[in-house]
């Protein structure tokens, strides 16, 4: 989330938005999902609305790990959103409650960094093709962990499924990483050939931990894409090489901007 300083509102903001998805997350393995649905819709409208007053309502806006998570919870939550009116036997996933309560809660310690003036107009939009990107791997991963339990369950007789169909899951999670992957590539490009333009000559990128994970990302996802076309790969293959993707991709900027902004105090 892109957060002023903490003040009032903010901290209001946060804390509501917080306990609205952990009121969601405690119910969402209930057989009754209309608490958990309309606690999720309030925690998803709260957390909107702090994203709002970190853009406009403060002096400069701050950026950092913490708030590219945060983002990244919200747009989960959207995509969500929508599927939930799509298929309306899909549960409220707690990770997804609880991934947004964490994100919200941790960009109050870290806040982030104020963004540069002199930072190109265009940089706001490479920053937005990759947030999304993180989100739409992230809703591929949660689908994919759903899927896989759902077919642990039915293989061990241990209870029936009554959400979405495994075959539709399916295929929405690879419609998400087909996305994700040509928004991850856009990003890639603007950034490898733009990137002075973007970040200024003294900021622009290189080949440091978060150009060579993201690029180790790319090509992890481009392998899962091909080998599901070419080799047919399903299952649990096709879900472990997502997960490696996924974490190479947190990697290459949460994990690089917690190492400089935690553990070394540098800022952007």
């Amino acid at each position: 989330m892109i957060l002023p300083s903490a003040s009032p509102l903010t901290w209001t903001l946060s804390l509501a938005a917080a306990a609205a998805y952990a009121v969601s997350a405690t119910g969402s393995s209930r057989a009754n999902q209309t608490l958990p649905r309309i606690t999720v819709w309030l925690a998803w409208t709260l957390h909107g609305c702090l994203l709002a007053w970190g853009l406009w309502g403060g002096e400069r806006p701050l950026f950092g790990f913490a708030p590219a998570l945060s983002i990244t919870a919200w747009l989960v939550g959207l995509v969500y959103a929508v599927e939930n009116v799509v298929f309306p036997q899909l549960k409220t996933p707690w990770m997804l409650s609880g991934g947004g309560a964490a994100a919200v809660l941790l960009t109050l310690v870290f806040p982030g960094e104020p963004l540069s003036a002199h930072l190109s107009a265009w940089l706001p939009l490479h920053w937005a093709l990759g947030i999304a990107s993180y989100g739409l791997f992230a809703v591929a991963v949660i689908h994919a962990w759903m899927m896989t339990r759902a077919e642990a369950r039915i293989r061990s007789a241990s209870g029936g499924f009554d959400g979405m169909p495994l075959l539709t899951m399916e295929r929405l999670t690879f419609r998400f990483v087909n996305v994700g992957f040509v928004l991850l590539s856009a990003t890639l490009i603007a950034g490898f050939f733009f990137g002075s333009h973007l970040y200024g000559s003294a900021h622009a990128l290189k080949w440091d931990h978060k150009a060579i994970f993201s690029v180790l990302s790319w090509l992890t996802f481009g392998v899962l894409l091909i080998g599901r076309a070419r080799f047919g790969w399903r299952g649990r293959k096709a879900v472990r090489v997502l997960y490696v993707g996924s974490g190479l991709l947190l990697l290459a900027y949460v994990g690089s901007r917690f190492v400089l902004e935690v553990m070394l105090e540098r800022a952007l």
